[in-house]
């Protein structure tokens, strides 16, 4: 063998990169279709722990790509508990990774991950400081001691969070957390609006929505009552879960769907009845439009000719945890595939042979090979397509490994030039394979999550198709690190609420 030593242990080592960063923007320990909650945990935890002492740069620049909350928390959990495995340099960077992933994070989850810091007993100066200035950075400590009381009691004890007598709102956060009842009034009006929400209904309205239907709960407040109160507080995902029941006669709840982010309104969409969509078909499909440009942002009409192959099987219905996810995925990159096309030049195929998006359903078997074929003819005026993206499990079963020989045969012979970009972005963590399923070899595949992240995961897709070393993958996350670093994070709270809200009760169930 001729290949030198190095070259090989890059190779390797940009291969086992890439299998986590698949792994870690697709799973999220729960159930899947074909494999239970124990598996896709023990396989997460095994690959945690070998990138981690292997590669520690880069399970610390991880941080900076497109990984989901799950695994973000668990790669700061992870780096916090190992520090002294790491040098002054690589502390002082994972310690900027860290606040600048943690200040992405919805404050529920961050919470949580400060919880799991405590039982696990990281209590150094550098893990005190971090959460000191996370807690420091937020808008408003006491809506967050109302809503997350547990959560900010358990991060105040540990970092011995000062919260001395005298004026100001930390005291008040601090008598509010460690001696109820002690004040007879606060200033802050979330928490004196607590207090009152103990005898006073009126009150429970003023509170943030989940607290306030415990209190409601207490007081025997009818469900109707307490959505009519509470809707100009609610979070818009609040206001979508809660729609059908504040429909009144035919008149529906003011909703603006087209601010929703496009795979959690592909979730909402796909949950509807069949009457309901077909009726709401202007008002579902102008929101899936509307969040797809808004999601394309500057790449909208520069992908030209766009074929795309969509997996509408029964696997594409997920588990009871992830209901529908799979089949939300490809809804969503359907028509953001749509935008990213040059106008008119987008052909989308389902693999049930539907031609009605908006009706797609979990059906039928996975005859991807067929539908590959149908893609990779040449479209309007003989023109074959510029990409080919396949959105799909990868269980293509009938026939079994036809796609993946469709793919070989065709790039081999008739497009060796690889005129035609293929990518194979995959919505499910193969428990056993410790990756996302692959067609073919010779196509790239990357997990996803949600579609939004497309164009950055087809980015990250082509190093897996072994024509860009070690070199350029190293470099791509140097410049991913730079960029993260630079920008921090300015989303708004409510809108990192919503985000994770779906993976929070999939996680509760």
């Amino acid at each position: 063998m001729n290949t030198p030593p190095e070259t090989l242990a890059d190779l390797v080592a940009a291969e086992d990169v890439l299998l986590f960063a698949n792994a870690a923007i697709t799973a999220t320990g729960q159930r899947e279709f074909r494999s239970g909650a124990l598996d896709q945990q023990l396989s997460l935890d095994f690959l945690h722990a070998y990138v981690r002492v292997n590669y520690r740069r880069v399970y610390a620049a991880s941080l900076a790509l497109d990984v989901n909350d799950h695994n973000a928390a668990r790669i700061v959990l992870g780096l916090l508990e190992t520090a002294g495995e790491a040098s002054t340099e690589e502390r002082r960077t994972e310690g900027r990774l860290i606040a600048a992933r943690l200040a992405l994070l919805p404050p529920q989850r961050v919470y949580r991950l400060f919880g799991e810091v405590r039982r696990a007993g990281i209590n150094n100066r550098r893990t005190r400081a971090i959460m000191r200035d996370w807690l420091a950075a937020r808008p408003d400590l006491g809506h967050d001691a109302v809503k997350y009381r547990g959560g900010v009691k358990t991060a105040a004890r540990h970092i011995h969070l000062r919260c001395a007598e005298g004026a100001g709102a930390a005291m008040e956060v601090g008598a509010f957390l460690f001696r109820p009842g002690k004040l007879p009034r606060y200033e802050h009006p979330l928490l004196d609006a607590w207090r009152r929400a103990h005898y006073d209904q009126r009150a429970v309205a003023e509170l943030p929505f989940t607290v306030a239907e415990g209190f409601a709960a207490r007081h025997g407040m009818k469900r109707e009552a307490l959505l009519k109160r509470a809707a100009p507080r609610m979070t818009r995902l609040e206001r979508l879960r809660t729609q059908e029941r504040r429909v009144v006669g035919d008149r529906r709840p003011d909703l603006d769907l087209t601010v929703m982010p496009l795979t959690r309104l592909a979730l909402y969409v796909l949950a509807l009845p069949f009457e309901q969509r077909a009726a709401r078909r202007a008002e579902l499909t102008g929101a899936l439009r509307t969040a797809a440009r808004r999601a394309a942002g500057r790449h909208a009409g520069s992908w030209g000719r766009v074929h795309a192959v969509l997996d509408d099987s029964f696997s594409s219905s997920g588990s009871g945890q992830k209901r529908r996810r799979p089949l939300a995925v490809a809804l969503a990159c359907h028509h953001l595939l749509e935008v990213l096309a040059a106008p008119g030049a987008y052909r989308g195929l389902w693999t049930s042979g539907r031609g009605d998006a908006l009706l797609v359903r979990p059906w039928g078997p996975t005859p991807l090979g067929m539908r590959v074929l149908d893609a990779l003819e040449p479209g309007p005026g003989g023109a074959a397509p510029d990409r080919l993206v396949i959105v799909s499990d990868g269980w293509d079963n009938a026939p079994a490994g036809l796609a993946g020989e469709v793919l070989r045969v065709w790039r081999a012979r008739l497009d060796p030039g690889r005129r035609t970009a293929v990518v194979h972005v995959n919505p499910v963590y193969d428990a056993d394979g410790f990756d996302v399923r692959r067609l073919t070899a010779g196509v790239p595949t990357a997990g996803i999550r949600d579609a939004e992240d497309l164009p950055a995961l087809v980015e990250i897709a082509r190093f897996a198709e072994g024509r860009t070393g070690a070199a350029e993958l190293h470099a791509y996350l140097d410049r991913r690190v730079a960029l993260f670093l630079g920008e921090g994070g300015d989303e708004g709270d409510n809108a990192r609420e919503e985000e994770s809200d779906l993976q929070e009760e999939e996680e509760a169930s």
